[in-house]
Parts: structure tokens; C-alpha cells; sequence
């Protein structure tokens, strides 16, 4: 009988426990239908994603390629095929990072480091097709004098000196001029050169195992990073909205706002899609699975990249520089040939002159080799320029605020020496006068 009891003791106990692993198994089934589902459906999403991936080189390779042959603009192509490269640099690291998660880390820094380089070449197309810094600078000028000549004609204040530059920034863009270059300048250089001391960080930080990819706990450093960059990218795109506000109607030939949806949707989604993909994850609405969470960043990147190619084909199109305008001609040559020939007058034979001129006007189109050489060469100057003028402008505001500081202590210091000396002079009057009583 004992047995018995026991054995119904230790059915009981199994019943139990198999009735609890069912429990957990339908809870974790109702979010996920498997227990490791990395594992499971990292093969399918692998093969769905190199489809994707493809379309999105062959379509980005495409589109790249009618713009070297028809290179008929650097000052705006150069920068056309940096952003356009954007679509194959994201897919080609994700796809890499998809096969091989040890890779994750390292190509989600590269892969920002380009999007950081792309939101300034972005810019850069912008400032091109206005004709230049210079022509941008005498833009803004115009339209700094239309909007201040406006308040001073009624008698008001000059807008400029009722706010200060940031704050007219913000509410009034318009009237601050070239000071308005400057500031778009600075705020999309900077991004990039946060973005890139951040990843030289995240691989210090990786290194001494306390970068805690997408996990956000106070011992980690992926949640100050994930803050600082976060400012930084959306006070960069804050500039280009605001020079947008501004120029809107001289880039109205461009559609710019086509372009810009098409750009700011690629560099704006996909960084909230990993900070919503990292939340999930941590409010268990997905797996908490380092892998996964990657893996899931990776795959919708593959798919997106794709789509943002197709639109790239028609908001980028190559046909505008096709057609080469008169101010864009190359060299023009003209040859004159002369023949005499015999004309009949009737019966007699009369010498004429005829004369030929032959015009040759060479396109200024250039080789796909002189074109990438044109855009790594020409447009590396140019990054290095404005990354140099950017850290100046950055180091002036602490240089002049450090020298107030020395000036401010140099001051105290001496009105401390001019307040001391009288006291002493007092005391050396005393001690004379006690010395001179006895002789009295």
C-alpha cells in the first residue's frame, strides 16, 4: 500500500510539472512559436534578405554607373553618388552581419560612420545645385536684408538684435544671413565627427566588455552613447529642415522635398528601428536575445534598402544631366577651310572662293575612372576643409571663454595687490613714528 500511495504521489508530481512546462510553453508560444527562434529562422530570413539585398546592389549599381557616364556636374553628382552609395554600403553590411553575427558590432559602426558621411553629402548636393558657397552666402544675405527692411520701414526693431543667433535659428532663419551657413555647416559636420569618435569609443568600450550593446543600464556605455548620438543626429537634420525652410524656393526645380523624405527616411528609420526593435526586447515583448535582436535590426534593413532603391531611381534620376547646359560646355574649337573652285558663267569659267567653318564643342563629360577619381580626390579636400573649419569654430567659443577666465583672476589678483599696499604703507608710517618718539 505504500507503494501504491507513493507511486500516486510521484504521478501527481509529474502531472504537475508537465502541466506547468504546458503553461510556459502556450505562454512563450503566444509571442514566439519557438523556443530559440534565432535559430530557427535564421536560415529563412537569410535567403529572404539576400533577395532583397540583391535588387538593392543591382538597381544602386545601376543608377550609380548612369551617373559617372553622364558626369556632366561634379559639384552635384559627386555628392549624388555618396548618398546613392548609401543603399549598397547599409545592405552590404547587413547582409554580412546577418551571416555572421560576431560581425554585428563591427559593421553597425561602419555602417553609421557612412551615414554620418552621407548626411553631409547630402548637404553638400543641396549647396551644389544652389550654385555654390558663394552663391549661397549672397542667398542668404538677400533674403537676411528683405526680411529686416520690413520691421525697420514700420518702425519696429532690427530682428537681429531683439533675439539672440540661436534663438533666431529657431523662430526666425531668415533674417540671420550668413551667420544661418555657418551654424547648417557646423551642425551637420559635427554629427559627423561625433559619429566617428563615438565608434572609435563603442570599440574601446567593446574591447573592455563594458559597451553593453543595446542594453540600457547605467554600467554600460550603449545608452550615453545611444543619447549623445541621438542629439547630435537630430540637431543635423534639424539644420538641413531649417536650410530647406529657406531655400525651398530656389531648390523647387531639384523637388527637394522628395529627396529629402527619401534620404531622412533611411538615416531617421533606421535608427529609431533599432532603439524600438532594443525596447521591445527589454519589455519582453520580444526575445531578449542578443542574436535576435541583431538579426531582426539586420533583416528589416535588407528589405528597406531594397524599397530605398527603387525610390533612388526616380528621385535621383540621371536624366537631368543628360542635357548639358551652355555655361557647362567644354572646349569649343572652330576649323575654316578654303577651297577655290572653277563656276560656269556661261560659257566662260569664273575661279570662286568657298569657304567652310566646322564648330566642335567638347562635352565636358568625363571617363568613369576620371569621375570616382574626381569624387574621392575633390571631394576629400573638401570634407577635410570643413572638418578643420568645423573644430576651429568649435575651439574659439573655449579659447576666448578661457582667456575671459585668466583676465577675470589677472584683475582680482591685482586689485588684491592694490588693496594690500596701503596697509602697509600705514604700518611702515607707525613703526617710523614710535621709532622717532624717544629721540623727542
Amino acid at each position: 500500500m505504500a507503494h501504491v500511495f507513493a507511486g500516486n504521489d510521484n504521478l501527481e508530481i509529474t502531472s504537475v510539472k508537465i502541466a506547468a512546462e504546458e503553461a510556459c510553453g502556450m505562454e512563450s508560444a503566444y509571442l514566439f512559436p519557438y523556443e530559440h527562434p534565432y535559430r530557427h529562422l535564421h536560415v529563412p530570413a537569410l535567403i529572404i534578405a539576400g533577395f532583397f539585398v540583391f535588387i538593392a546592389l543591382s538597381l544602386s549599381l545601376y543608377l550609380t554607373l548612369q551617373h559617372l557616364r553622364t558626369y556632366n556636374n561634379p559639384a552635384e553628382q559627386k555628392w549624388i553618388v555618396v548618398v546613392i552609395c548609401m543603399v549598397p554600403a547599409y545592405a552590404t553590411e547587413s547582409i554580412l552581419s546577418l551571416c555572421n553575427p560576431k560581425l554585428s558590432l563591427t559593421c553597425d559602426i561602419l555602417r553609421s560612420c557612412y551615414e554620418a558621411f552621407a548626411l553631409y553629402a547630402f548637404g553638400s548636393y543641396l549647396i551644389g545645385c544652389l550654385g555654390g558657397e558663394l552663391r549661397v552666402l549672397d542667398f542668404l544675405e538677400d533674403e537676411a536684408k528683405k526680411q529686416i527692411s520690413k520691421p525697420l520701414l514700420e518702425g519696429k526693431k532690427d530682428p537681429r538684435v531683439a533675439y539672440r543667433t540661436y534663438c533666431n535659428f529657431v523662430c526666425r532663419p531668415h533674417v540671420l544671413g550668413k551667420d544661418l551657413f555657418t551654424i547648417i555647416k557646423f551642425g551637420l559636420v559635427q554629427y559627423m565627427i561625433l559619429k566617428t569618435l563615438c565608434a572609435l569609443l563603442t570599440i574601446v568600450l567593446e574591447l573592455c566588455g563594458v559597451y553593453g550593446d543595446g542594453q540600457f543600464k547605467w554600467y554600460y556605455g550603449y545608452p550615453y552613447i545611444t543619447v549623445v548620438l541621438n542629439f547630435s543626429q537630430m540637431w543635423a537634420l534639424y539644420c538641413l529642415v531649417q536650410f530647406y525652410n529657406v531655400a525651398h524656393e530656389e531648390l523647387d526645380p531639384i523637388r527637394p522635398l522628395a529627396k529629402f523624405i527619401s534620404f531622412k527616411a533611411i538615416v531617421f528609420a533606421t535608427w529609431w528601428q533599432g532603439v524600438g526593435i532594443v525596447l521591445l526586447c527589454t519589455f519582453k515583448v520580444l526575445p531578449d536575445d542578443g542574436k535576435f535582436k541583431t538579426g531582426m535590426q539586420d533583416f528589416l534593413i535588407c528589405i528597406e534598402m531594397a524599397i530605398a532603391a527603387i525610390a533612388h531611381i526616380f528621385v535621383f534620376s540621371p536624366k537631368a544631366y543628360h542635357i548639358v547646359l551652355p555655361s557647362h560646355y567644354g572646349k569649343v574649337t572652330t576649323q575654316e577651310t578654303k577651297a577655290v573652285v572653277k563656276v560656269k558663267d556661261g560659257d566662260e569659267e569664273k575661279p570662286a572662293l568657298l569657304e567652310t567653318k566646322e564648330t566642335e564643342i567638347k562635352a565636358p563629360g568625363t571617363s568613369v575612372k576620371e569621375s570616382v577619381q574626381d569624387i574621392v580626390v575633390e571631394g576629400g579636400q573638401k570634407i577635410v576643409e570643413d572638418v578643420v573649419l568645423t573644430i576651429n569654430q568649435a575651439i574659439e567659443p573655449v579659447h576666448e571663454g578661457m582667456t575671459k577666465i585668466q583676465d577675470r583672476i589677472h584683475k582680482i589678483a591685482v586689485s588684491g595687490n592694490d588693496k594690500e599696499e596701503p596697509r602697509v604703507k600705514v604700518v611702515e608710517e607707525h613703526q617710523r613714528n614710535i621709532i622717532r618718539e624717544p629721540r623727542v
